[in-house]
This record gives structure tokens, C-alpha cells and sequence, in this order.
């Protein structure tokens, strides 16, 4: 095989492993030969992972080794093809003038890697993982509180609702996918970390396969797989927050910014901003007035930025980092701000560009899903 597939495989691997194994066999990667098809995997209990690769092989077997070290050496191989087979309880590499010997863990010590659940639908991966990734960043990283740090997981016939919260923003995403059955239902929630690094290294194939066992909530296990590669994680067993009730349904005003010339002046002004400030926001028509610092003893910025604005003017404070990531989140050039007041939430939004037809008529954009992200202001002093 190649050192570069070899690689490759076990990199992806070797990112599911636990940094602190609660047994010595967990830091390890197993392999598997069967025919002429290498496993890759690595199992911690709560997270599994597998990888194929096509091989030439001479005989069927299996070895567990140490899965960083495993990592490190593929990686630093010569471009060459390369060589594996297993020598008493070591385990040899040979790839071009190098040439290396692992001791091998004691394979019948290693846990059954979990089957993957039956499938429920595909998704493009590429739709995937955008839509995983913009609410993955609002999901807590606080494990003392499981409900917030995933991401709630909604099927409905044809639709998939993504939603994530640390309590102080609120990100939803809905787009469309193919269920294997017609009418499909469910609602699991999924550890947000591990699903946003799935989504985003599941990418090498067209569509992702989503799996599903029948045990439910923290009995249940969500399965991902992509091309020649599959992965499985147990679901929390947690109660995610009525979210919907939680969205305004109205607004009294609403700014309409272009996404990168907002973003940048917010990120100038919030160097100013220290730990726990807020960022000022002064809406009013046709600008908005970037404010952070004040005291004496502090930097003090200000900036304007043309928005188009609609309603009475309006202050409203934000905590910066929430902001710029849901302005990072957003993937258009523009986007939408709904405000209620100025101690209510605020909900940002994308705004699709309207498309344009062969004969240069414009025409209502079709966009692939619907973003929104809520954020909580933040009290302005004085």
C-alpha cells in the first residue's frame, strides 16, 4: 500500500483516541486484515472509529499498537510503498531504507468495536458538515452540564433541524436529506465535539450515511460513514432546552450589514474590549457606531459601518467573541439582525444574495437550508 493512503487512515484514526486512556489498550489502534482489506480503528467506549484500506496481503490477522506512535511513524515515512507484517509480538514497517519494530498491545484485552446501527437516510456531506459546524460553535464546553455541550439532532421526513446552546447563544440549522424510510422521526442529542470533527473529516465522499439505533437517548448510538470510513458515538442521555419557545417570533427592528466589512471593524474595536466588556453597538438608519473601552485607565475605540437599518434607533451591548462567531457562521455576504429591545435576544441571519437567470433576470435565491443564530445582549453600563 501506499504511505500516503496508510497515512492518511491512521491519522484519522489516531483523532478518536482518548488523551488519557482510563486503560492502556484504549491508546491503541488495531488493525485488521481481511482479504485484501485493512480495518483501521480505535475504540474508547464512547467513541469508535474505522478507516479501510486496500491492501495486498499474504494472510489474514490482527495486531493492536500503540495509535499516536503509529501516527507519528506513518506520517514521517518516505514517499515508497510500505510494508507491515507482524514478527512474534512486534510488529515491523518497512517503507524504502527505513524500517521500524512496535510492540503490540495485548489485542485480546481490546474492547468489540461497536456495530454500526442500521441506516436512516443520506445527507451530501458537504451540506453536512457546513450545517454541523455553524451550530457546533454555540454548544457549551462545560461537561458538568451534558445537555448543553451537544447538539440536538431532529428528523422529520425529509428535514434535518440541527440545533446547539451554552445558554448565552442559541444556533439552529435546517436543511434537507434522504431517509430511507418516508416519514421518518427522531431526536437525539450528540455530543457536539465529536460530531463536528466527523462532519468535517467525512468530506472525501459525496454523501454521508446516517445511522441510528432503536435504544434511544443515552442508550443509543449515532453512526456516520463516508467513503472508507465509519464512525459511531454513544448519545447523551440529557434533556435538551425547549429551544423553539426560546426564538422570537417578531422583531421591532432589523439591520441588514454586509458580513465582512462589519466583521472586521467589529474585530478592531474589540481589541480594546477586555475580558467579560462588551462590544456597543449603536444602530440608527443608515450606520451602525462601534464602541467598546471607556475608562480612563483603558483603550478606548470607535468605528462606523453603513447598514441598512429599519426601526428606532437602538444601543445594544454583545459579548464580541459570541458575535464574530456567528458572524463566521452565517456564510453569506450579508446578513440579517432582528432585534426586540435592547435586553432581549437578538437573532442573526444569512441573506442570500438574489440568483440571477441565463437571461440575466434575477430571481428569489434557493438556498439549501436556514441559519439562525441568537444571541443574549450583554447589560451596557451607565
Amino acid at each position: 500500500m501506499t504511505r500516503e493512503v496508510l497515512a492518511d487512515a491512521v491519522a484519522w484514526t489516531a483523532r478518536s483516541l482518548p488523551p488519557r486512556p482510563s486503560v492502556p489498550v484504549l491508546a491503541g489502534i488495531l488493525l485488521e486484515v481481511d482479504g485484501s482489506q485493512l480495518s483501521v480503528s480505535g475504540f474508547d467506549y464512547e467513541v469508535s472509529a474505522r478507516a479501510e484500506v486496500d491492501v495486498q496481503a499474504a494472510e489474514a490477522g490482527r495486531v493492536l499498537v500503540p495509535g499516536r506512535l503509529l501516527a507519528e511513524i506513518t506520517r514521517a515515512l518516505p514517499p515508497q510503498p510500505v510494508d507491515i507484517r507482524a514478527e512474534g509480538p512486534r510488529l515491523a514497517i518497512t517503507c524504502g531504507n527505513a524500517r521500524f519494530s512496535l510492540p503490540t498491545l495485548p489485542v485480546e484485552d481490546y474492547p468489540s468495536l461497536p456495530s454500526m446501527p442500521s441506516s436512516a437516510g443520506v445527507v451530501d456531506s458537504d451540506v453536512f458538515a457546513e450545517a454541523v459546524g455553524q451550530v457546533a460553535v454555540a454548544a457549551g464546553r462545560d461537561d458538568t452540564l451534558p445537555m448543553l455541550t451537544g447538539v440536538r439532532l431532529e428528523i422529520d421526513d425529509d428535514r434535518v433541524t440541527l440545533a446547539a446552546t451554552d445558554r448565552y447563544r442559541l444556533a439552529v440549522r435546517e436543511f434537507a436529506w434522504r431517509p430511507d424510510t418516508p416519514g421518518t422521526s427522531a431526536a437525539v442529542l450528540v455530543p457536539a465535539r465529536t460530531l463536528a470533527d466527523a462532519a468535517r473529516t467525512l468530506t472525501s465522499g459525496p454523501e454521508i450515511t446516517v445511522s441510528l439505533s432503536s435504544g434511544g437517548s443515552g442508550e443509543g448510538i449515532l453512526g456516520l460513514s463516508g467513503k472508507d470510513r465509519q464512525t459511531t458515538t454513544r448519545l447523551l442521555d440529557a434533556e435538551f432546552v425547549k429551544y423553539r419557545a426560546i426564538m422570537p417570533s417578531e422583531s421591532a427592528a432589523n439591520a441588514t450589514l454586509p458580513v465582512a466589512q462589519f466583521t472586521d471593524a467589529a474585530k478592531r474595536v474589540a481589541l480594546v474590549a477586555e475580558r467579560g466588556t462588551p462590544l456597543r453597538c449603536e444602530f440608527t438608519p443608515g450606520q451602525v457606531t462601534l464602541r467598546a473601552g471607556g475608562s480612563d485607565d483603558e483603550g478606548q475605540a470607535e468605528e462606523r459601518c453603513d447598514v441598512d437599518f429599519d426601526g428606532d434607533p437602538l444601543t445594544i451591548g454583545f459579548n464580541p467573541t459570541f458575535l464574530l462567531d456567528g458572524l463566521a457562521a452565517v456564510h453569506t455576504g450579508r446578513a440579517r439582525m432582528d432585534f426586540t429591545s435592547p435586553l432581549k435576544p437578538a437573532v442573526l441571519s444569512g441573506v442570500e444574495d438574489p440568483a440571477t437567470d441565463d437571461d440575466g433576470a434575477s430571481r428569489p435565491a434557493e438556498r439549501p437550508g436556514s441559519y439562525r443564530y441568537l444571541i443574549m445582549p450583554v447589560r451596557l453600563p451607565g
